[in-house]
């Protein structure tokens, strides 16, 4: 079998980046260096209890972290919450070759780390669709001009999903999986994904999903991290939040707060958040991460009534 698409090049423990920290950033006088994150293109680092180090994994992401360093200070405060600015910019060096940054802790838990349950997450619907809504009606002429990108990973390349979800099915079939995902996959081919206008494109974060949105102790949105799949592309990509995490009963609920959203972009948010939740799924299983395997299956839960 192939590695998986999100093998590290480079695997960063915490020796490495307290080394890499402390050699660029000695007036930080890092007294604790603790791992705090690992995602598919990422590792993090908390740095004395107070500050996020993040350091690519892979070469194939590690200028993500670069369009971070250019875009946000110009985002954050256009944004309704929080959201993890880099303050500390790391360069490649002999022991490292790609930048990297520090960003100020937000304080809370990552959403896929909570039980949350049918009601806080309907209670979440409105925060989320404001957030998005705020976002995706920047004007996105001059962060283009910044060096924001158009959308270079085809996520909504139609026959590219569907060769990635059929790979991951044995894995899926064999953890138990198998029976409730032909539903979803058999509806997936069923909806081919129709291409946007150029005008109708927006600043998307590209990854926005339950880990990458941190909760206050109450489930009120604290901030939104991870940005380093920010793009100009369709708005769908981040509105298949709305499916990932909220009961249907929440969807409303979630389009009003947001404006309008065409039957297009809603299905395509669909479409996202079918592909996205059988990812992360696997992803969960491989890595044994139960916090991944939680969010990819709770949402074909909250799914699986729309795709029948």
């Amino acid at each position: 079998m192939a590695a998986p698409v999100w093998a590290p090049d480079i695997a960063i423990d915490a020796e490495l980046a307290s080394r890499l920290i402390s050699a660029q950033f000695p007036a930080l006088d890092a007294r604790s260096v603790e791992p705090f994150a690992v995602g598919w293109d990422n590792a993090a680092f908390l740095v004395d209890g107070k500050t996020v180090f993040r350091f690519p994994r892979r070469e194939l992401v590690a200028d993500l972290i670069e369009r971070e360093i250019a875009l946000l200070p110009q985002l954050a405060p256009r944004l309704p919450a929080r959201i993890s600015t880099p303050t500390f910019i790391g360069a490649d060096s002999t022991d490292y070759p790609w930048s990297f940054a520090g960003y100020p802790l937000i304080a809370g838990r990552s959403a896929g780390s909570r039980a949350l349950t049918d009601d806080e997450r309907v209670d979440l619907a409105q925060p989320l669709a404001r957030f998005l809504r705020a976002l995706h009606t920047i004007d996105p002429t001059p962060f283009v001009a910044m060096g924001l990108p158009p959308d270079e990973l085809k996520r909504f390349d139609h026959d590219l999903c569907l060769r990635r979800t059929d790979e991951r099915l044995p894995t899926l079939s064999a953890a138990g999986h198998g029976d409730d995902l032909e539903e979803f996959t058999a509806w997936l081919r069923a909806h081919r994904p129709s291409p946007l206008e150029g005008s109708k494109r927006r600043i998307v974060h590209g990854d926005f999903y339950p880990r990458h949105i941190v909760l206050e102790a109450d489930a009120r949105i604290a901030g939104v991290i991870d940005w380093g799949d920010i793009h100009l592309g369709d708005p769908a990509i981040d509105l298949a939040i709305a499916h990932l995490m909220l009961p249907s009963t929440a969807h409303q609920t979630f389009r009003n707060a947001y404006g309008l959203i065409d039957e297009r972009t809603w299905t395509m948010a669909r479409y996202r958040a079918v592909y996205m939740a059988i990812l992360v799924l696997d992803y969960g299983l491989r890595e044994s991460d139960d916090e991944m395997v939680d969010i990819g299956s709770t949402a074909l839960r909250l799914m699986r009534d729309h795709v029948a």
